[in-house]
């Protein structure tokens, strides 16, 4: 059995279902003006005047355990939300991407070189990425002639079968969060301004906060305008701590803030950085810096380092990942706005470009849109309509 009918299979009757998802009452983004082209959810770079801001933190009171959202709610009920906010979330690319192949097989009774050029060009303009693409329509010739397919309908599974493979690439891939087992947990998240970074933090906080974990979000870009009151602002929201300084040394505002944390039985720190990769030296320095000092503090070092991308900027997107790459160590990539694009096949050209595991997408606003990324859910979202 390929991967298309397995997976087909283990989604069957999600779509008929009625899955009851609560709404989770949309976060209001930062109240700054939003220039044109720019998502709500975007960090914006604005010069506003800023009251002098001493040292700030809030200590919160480790949480209990809530009742029905992560641990007691069945497991059951929980795997088939997240497959309503896939098939929702990659309602553009499904439509754009999907209904143009499924046109291609109306079109052709037989399988021919120019299937295979138009076929080439939807997997393009899906911003799989050219690579990608290549390597796979070099596959699928390949399976076609050895199978001797002729009738086109009968390529769909081998199309999903074949994706699932590039992207898998013979590699043990893991999406899990990585925590310190004998440390506290501390977590940096990078990536340009505008890609929706401390919304990021936000949600992640969100999550870990349910799953029983107390918090620490450090705000350590610390000469953007506002970075660091956007950042208090969403650990009042979620439930975290918080420890932030303007204008001070990125590196002694991580220190003090994994001190505090340590002090006072903090089980994660949330570090936001900056996002200045026009001047990659000086980003890369200091973020030598903070990593030398959270070596220093934390056994182990930092568990992960998150980059934070658009997926709406498309090959942009990547250019940011493979800079990014040079200048740091990167264990996981966090992908945001997926449901606004219809070219959700970046996904895809993320893994070929950088090798780099997709760990978090974003699928919407709420706090539970942005969801652990699962490459059999992603499957089915993008190619539930021709399963």
């Amino acid at each position: 059995m390929g991967l298309f009918q397995k997976i087909k299979n283990m989604f069957k009757g999600s779509s008929e279902e009625e899955v009851e998802v609560q709404e989770e009452e949309k976060i209001e983004e930062e109240p700054e003006e939003v220039p044109e082209e720019e998502s709500p959810e975007e960090e914006i770079e604005e010069e506003i005047p800023q009251e002098e801001v001493v040292e700030e933190k809030v200590e919160v009171p480790k949480k209990e355990k809530k009742k029905g959202i992560f641990q007691k709610k069945d497991k059951k009920e929980e795997e088939k939300k997240s497959v309503k906010i896939y098939e929702k979330g990659l309602t553009k690319s499904r439509q754009g991407f999907v209904s143009r192949l499924a046109d291609l097989t109306n079109k052709y009774s037989k399988v021919t070189n120019e299937y295979f050029d138009e076929l080439e060009e939807i997997l393009i303009m899906a911003d799989i990425g050219v690579n990608t693409v290549m390597d796979f329509m070099d596959r699928l010739r390949d399976r076609v002639r050895k199978e001797s397919i002729t009738d086109p309908s009968l390529l769909k599974e081998i199309i999903v079968d074949e994706l699932f493979i590039i992207y898998v690439n013979d590699e043990v891939l893991s999406n899990k969060i990585q925590f310190n087992e004998n440390d506290i947990s501390v977590i940096l998240f990078i990536g340009v301004n505008g890609v929706g970074k401390t919304t990021t933090i936000g949600k992640i906080g969100h999550k870990l906060i349910d799953e029983g974990k107390k918090v620490l979000m450090v705000g350590a870009d610390t000469f953007r305008a506002g970075a660091v009151e956007q950042l208090r602002e969403w650990s009042t929201r979620v439930g975290a701590g918080f420890y932030g300084k303007e204008e001070s040394d990125p590196a002694s505002v991580v220190y003090d803030g994994i001190e505090i944390a340590k002090k006072e039985g903090y089980d994660v720190v949330l570090v936001d950085t900056a996002g200045r990769l026009q001047n990659k030296v000086n980003l890369m320095k200091e973020l030598e810096k903070i990593n030398k000092v959270i070596d220093g503090l934390v056994e182990g070092g930092a568990s992960e380092t998150l980059l934070v991308l658009d997926a709406t900027t498309g090959q942009n997107g990547i250019s940011q990942a493979k800079a990014f790459k040079e200048i740091t160590n990167i264990t996981g990539i966090v992908l945001t706005k997926l449901d606004g694009t219809a070219k959700g096949g970046i996904v895809l050209a993320i893994k070929e470009s950088v090798g780099i595991p997709v760990k978090y997408i974003g699928l919407g606003e709420t706090k539970d849109d942005l969801q652990a990324f699962d490459i059999e859910k992603y499957i089915y979202g993008l190619f539930k309509d021709m399963m």
